[in-house]
């Protein structure tokens, strides 16, 4: 059997579905590699696959100030992210941002990304998060 990204996708909506919102990351990730090594996979090696693929939804939020999307679009191009949308809104002194974003051309997983992006909203005393769009869409659905 050949493992796709679809495959994988479903395997962790099912995963997270199963588990509950209150499953951590780790507990999801666990049980969806759980999952497919009792599977008989002929193209995937589990331990060098990046299952932190794909799209991400990016939000921040905070005191408006100049410089604030050159960082997190600075941050974003250092890691290869494309910048697939961004719709951003100013209220008043504060402003708040929401991006999709592609990182499967970037050489970090998901976490890495994270921890970069979190360096760059603590310089700008802002928030940011990230979120896989599978489990975010997951999240908010109705």
């Amino acid at each position: 059997m050949k493992i796709t990204e679809d495959v994988i996708r479903k395997i962790t909506l099912e995963t997270i579905e199963e588990l509950g919102l209150g499953a951590t990351k780790d507990e999801i990730k666990n049980a969806v590699r759980s999952k497919i090594e009792t599977m008989n996979i002929d193209n995937i090696d589990l331990e060098k696959k990046n299952m932190d693929s794909g799209k991400v939804i990016l939000t921040s939020f905070g005191l408006n100030k100049p410089g604030i999307v050159a960082a997190v679009t600075r941050a974003l191009a250092e890691n290869s992210c494309d910048i697939l949308d961004l719709s951003q809104k100013i209220m008043g002194d504060f402003f708040t941002m929401i991006m999709i974003i592609d990182i499967t051309a970037s050489p970090k997983d998901l976490n890495e990304i994270l921890k970069d992006m979190q360096k760059v909203a603590d310089d700008l005393k802002i928030k940011i998060y990230l979120q896989h769009e599978d489990v975010f869409r997951f999240m908010h659905r109705i």
